[in-house]
């Protein structure tokens, strides 16, 4: 429910078209909008699992962490989701602000993504755009991270299974590759599905962040296997 304001209502008119073009099981649909006075409305399919930051947030309250299998499937269909998005329609629809708030949660657990008041339209021809002003959510890491003390809290994993742990891993490396600097290291959607579903030992390590301590790469690595941090696999 919004209050009508100028802001407020650009974002409004931006949700109705966009989600006006968007048919995926891994996108909210759309099932109405009211307008009344100054009190504007979208209705949406109702989700009984609510959005993901509860259940990768526990300090929220929620005390039934998803397992790692489950995990593995939403972020799966989030790819699916945003991969749409991108090449299914007859123009590219940028999110700007993917985060776990806005992954709705159906009663099968399979995702959904929703709230598109910051989305924007391209044509499919554009491989690059440019951006001119911060959109979404942003998010920070201090530098200091990226040398001795990463990892000091634990990742449990619990029972976990070889598989599960395999799960993991593609998702730690998928997500080092997506969040490179520079645009020409990043994968497209595509490419990371692909790797997401391949297999783990075909997957090769991003570059080293600038920031990182080249001395403490390959300890960080075993000391985080050691400690079941994230599954270590050697690989090329």
């Amino acid at each position: 429910m919004l209050v009508m304001s100028k802001a407020n209502g650009q974002d409004f008119i931006n949700e109705v078209a966009t989600i006006g073009r968007i048919h995926h099981v891994n996108v909210v649909r759309l099932v109405r909008f009211c307008i009344q006075r100054s009190k504007w409305a979208l209705v949406y399919d109702f989700m009984p699992n609510g959005s993901l930051d509860k259940f990768v947030f526990l300090d929220q309250g929620n005390n039934i962490p998803l397992n790692w299998e489950r995990l593995y499937k939403i972020a799966l269909g989030v790819g699916r989701g945003i991969e749409y998005l991108h090449q299914g329609c007859d123009m590219q629809i940028l999110h700007f602000d993917i985060k776990p708030h806005n992954i709705l949660l159906d009663e099968d657990f399979t995702p959904k993504v929703s709230d598109f008041g910051l989305a924007k339209l391209y044509s499919t021809n554009d491989s690059i755009v440019s951006i001119t002003a911060a959109r979404g959510t942003l998010g920070y890491i201090a530098p200091k991270l990226f040398y001795k003390n990463i990892g000091e809290e634990d990742m449990e994993m619990g029972d976990a299974t070889e598989e599960e742990k395999r799960y993991v891993r593609k998702m730690v490396i998928v997500a080092l590759w997506c969040i490179q600097m520079k645009h020409v290291d990043r994968p497209s959607m595509s490419q990371a599905l692909e790797m997401l579903e391949g297999e783990v030992e075909l997957l090769n390590m991003p570059p080293k962040p600038t920031l990182w301590s080249i001395d403490n790469h390959e300890q960080f690595m075993v000391e985080a296997s050691l400690h079941h941090r994230i599954p270590w696999v050697q690989l090329p």
